[in-house]
């Protein structure tokens, strides 16, 4: 499918600080840049989220975590290579992204997303690129385009609208936190 002009008005809101209603390769999410703190702070406010939760980045490709991880641990590489389900790796020593997206601890949520249509947006808009669940904080998540609230809808400045995407079924991720010690903790299976 051809997704120039959304990913075009895509990057042209993400560039602009605003924030995106798009389909990913789990569950629809609320996305933004991940470099500017003021597209953060209006992230935080429609989601109705606290400061203290942090957000995890995409990435087109496993050659592009290193833009955002200062040293990614052999066992990081493993886990891609043999990830059944989208997977989230909490990663640490992260760089170039805004400290707002960081665990106290400095490290960071990075997932490379595999759907074609997140890939090329990545790719075009070239900054770290937030994926959060399309929900109020606490709720639950939108895993298909109804699953959305019309609060969120209303709030967004920009909703990606390909129908053909609306009824994806997918999960969340799962989360494993890679520790400096090579100790591996799993958040979410």
């Amino acid at each position: 499918m051809e997704y120039k002009d959304l990913i075009d008005k895509s990057v042209k809101v993400l560039n602009g600080g605003g924030v995106i209603l798009y389909p990913t390769d789990t569950i629809w999410g609320l996305g933004c840049d991940g470099s500017n703190d003021e597209a953060i702070i209006k992230l935080n406010s429609i989601k109705k989220r606290t400061q203290s939760k942090h957000y995890i980045i995409l990435v087109d490709s496993e050659n592009k975590i290193e833009r955002y991880i200062r040293e990614v641990p052999d066992i990081a590489w493993d886990l891609i290579d043999c990830a059944i389900k989208p997977t989230t790796l909490v990663l640490d020593n992260a760089f170039n992204v805004s400290k707002q997206l960081l665990g106290s601890d400095g490290s960071l949520g990075i997932r490379v997303c595999k759907t074609d249509f997140c890939q090329q947006l990545i790719r075009k808009f070239n900054k770290p690129l937030v994926s959060t669940s399309a929900n109020i904080t606490g709720g639950p998540p939108a895993i298909n385009y109804s699953g959305v609230s019309s609060s969120i809808k209303n709030q967004v400045d920009l909703i990606v609208d390909i129908p053909d995407l609306y009824e994806s079924t997918a999960k969340e991720s799962s989360i494993i936190k890679l520790c400096g010690d090579n100790n591996v903790k799993i958040i979410r299976q």
